[in-house]
This record gives C-alpha cells, structure tokens and sequence, in this order.
C-alpha cells in the first residue's frame, strides 16, 4: 500500500482554495506592446500680434528689474555727506549759464554712468548753444531717464524754475507708459534735496496738453521727437509747446539725424529723423530756426543698425552681441537745433 504524505492530506481537508498560480508580467523596457500615442493637439501658434505682445512684456519686465536694481544702488550712494553737497549746490546763486553748467556736470550728485556719456552728449556745449540761463522757467519734454534732468534741476533751482513731463506713475501695471512715470518719480524721490523742486506735469502722450500758456522761456525737447512721430502727435504737441513759450521763447531740440533721403515715418521707428524734415515741420508749427550745430554730430553712426538707435550706446540692446564695436562707435549722430517762437504759419 501507498503511503500518503502528512502534506497532501492537509492540503485537501483545507477550506481555504489553493493559491492562485504567479503570473509575471513584462516590464516596460522588455514588452512587446507600444503605447499609444497621445491625442492631445499641440498648442496653437502664436499670431504675430501675439509675439509680439509676449516680447514686449518680456522687455518690460526686464526694464523693471534693471530699475529696481539701479534704484536700489542709488539710495545707497545718497550718503548725507552727498546729500549735504547736492543741497548747498542747489543753493548756489550761479551768475551765468556757463557758470552753473560747468559747476553741475563736475557734481558728483550725478549717478557715475553720467559722466560716462559727456564725451558724446558735451552737456555744457549744448545748453550754451541753447543759451540756457538759471534765471528761466523751462519745460524739459519726456525726461527718459533724467539724463538730462540731473543738469537742468540744480541749474534752475535757486533762480528759475523746472517743469518736467512725466507719464502716470498710478496707471495699469502692464502698460509701459506707468512704467516710465514710475522710474521717474523714483528719481526725484531718491534725492529731495536736488530734485525737490521740479514740477511733474503728468500727460497722455497722445493726447496733447500742457497747463501752461505763454509762460515758459524755453522748452527742451531732447531725443525725443521720433516718439511722438511714432504716436501720431507731432503736430500738437508742437502747437501745445508753441502756447506754452513766452514770445521769441526758444525750442532746443537735439534728435537722432537719419539720412537725408529717408521716409520720416519709417525712419522714426528706428528712432531716426531726417534733419530737413524736422526743420520743416517745427517752423510751419510757428517756430523760426535761429541756429543749428553740429556738436553732437558723430559720422560713425550709419544709421542702419538691426535694432534702430538702440542697437548704440547707452542702450545696447543686442547686449554682449558685438559690444565693443558699438561702444566704439558711440552715441548716435544727432542734430543740434535752436528755434524761438514767432508768429505761427498754416501748414499746406
């Protein structure tokens, strides 16, 4: 007679079933079964528009953080020794244009990168050219980055009197616009002491006003003037300067020279004027040109750089992109032009 196992017996007197048997399954790098693909579509492709919109933000936000930056390095260069020095120079009684300008463009309330750009701006030419005295009332039209400003406030604080443009500081954060007002109000703020008297006039570029009528002695209009052709708004804003001034009140305009046969439209996007244009329409604005220089001529500039004038210095927008080239290069060519104010002419 057989024998049965103890192990058998158990097994089949068990209640519970036997074990299911182990299956192995494949893995991934050794099945044979490809996955399907997926059905999600792509995202679609931007419009142009679109790029557009997304680089411009990009641009801006990028602006934002070189300002806060800069700002950051401002204050803390405004020690109260500086301080000190920027109030007793506003406090100067300058006998004369030449005087205060030579006194200001060696002060060292002027950020370091300043100094940086006199070989190519010549600040004390210019404004002698443009017979700036610091006994008048001025209106310096879209500050920038107060480049200037930094000259004409302490120049006109004790004896005349500076008004500046300034764009919405409170307007829609996503608009470039607010974010100029805010850099320049971040500018005066930073040093009270020289800047506590310039007056903001806060306006809508194209939509031209300004408060003022027949009051200011000069109006400066610096590198700006491609801006406002840009916008539609040359004409008026012409007309507003034109109330604004007192009779025979000047018109300094300085503006990046594009070639002579250039379309003012097309050129102007890349920030460049032709010069007999711009003479052209100021006086049939009712301005008559009282004189022109080239000091701030530069026959390096060719004027058909990939990203207009701001391809030069101090922008540089390409960046490290052949930089000392640029550099080499300098500033833009640019007109030097002084108008005064006369009775206005009917454009035809």
């Amino acid at each position: 007679m057989k024998r049965i196992s103890l192990a058998f017996v158990l097994a089949a007197c068990s209640t519970n079933p036997p074990p299911a048997p182990v299956t192995t399954v494949p893995s991934a790098s050794t099945s044979s079964v490809t996955a399907a693909p997926s059905t999600s579509a792509p995202p679609p492709e931007l419009t142009k528009e679109e790029k557009a919109k997304a680089e411009a933000a990009a641009l801006l936000e990028k602006d934002r953080a070189k300002a806060k930056a800069e700002q950051e390095a401002e204050v803390a260069r405004w020690t109260p020794e500086l301080r000190a020095a920027g109030k007793a120079l506003v406090g100067t009684t300058f006998k004369n244009g030449h005087d205060a300008l030579v006194s200001i463009v060696a002060s060292k309330h002027r950020r370091p990168a300043s100094f940086e750009r006199d070989k190519d701006r010549h600040p004390v030419e210019t404004f002698e050219f443009y017979k700036l005295e610091p006994k008048m009332t001025v209106l310096e039209f879209a500050p920038g980055e107060a480049w200037f400003t930094e000259i004409l406030a302490p120049a006109l604080a004790k004896q005349g009197k500076l008004f500046a443009t300034s764009t919405d500081p409170n307007g829609p954060a996503e608009e470039r616009m607010t974010f100029y007002g805010q850099r320049f109000k971040a500018f005066l703020e930073r040093s009270p002491e020289v800047y506590g008297k310039v007056e903001t006039v806060i306006i809508t570029p194209t939509t031209p006003k300004l408060p003022m009528v027949g009051t200011l002695d000069m109006v400066v209009f610096m590198r700006a003037m491609h801006g406002v052709v840009n916008a539609g708004s040359l004409d008026k804003w012409l007309a507003e300067m034109h109330a604004a001034l007192k009779p025979s009140g000047i018109l300094a305009i300085e503006q990046h020279r594009a070639k002579p046969d250039a379309d003012p439209k097309e050129s102007s996007k890349k920030g460049y004027l032709p010069e007999k244009w711009v003479i052209e329409q100021v006086e049939a604005a009712g301005f008559k040109l009282a004189g022109k220089s080239e000091i701030n001529a530069n026959p390096k500039d060719t004027k058909d750089w990939p990203e207009g004038v701001w391809t030069l210095p101090p922008t540089l927008r390409l960046g490290e992109k052949d930089k000392a080239t640029y550099l080499a290069i300098g500033e833009s060519d640019r007109m030097t032009l002084r108008f005064v104010k006369v009775t206005p002419k009917k454009k035809p």
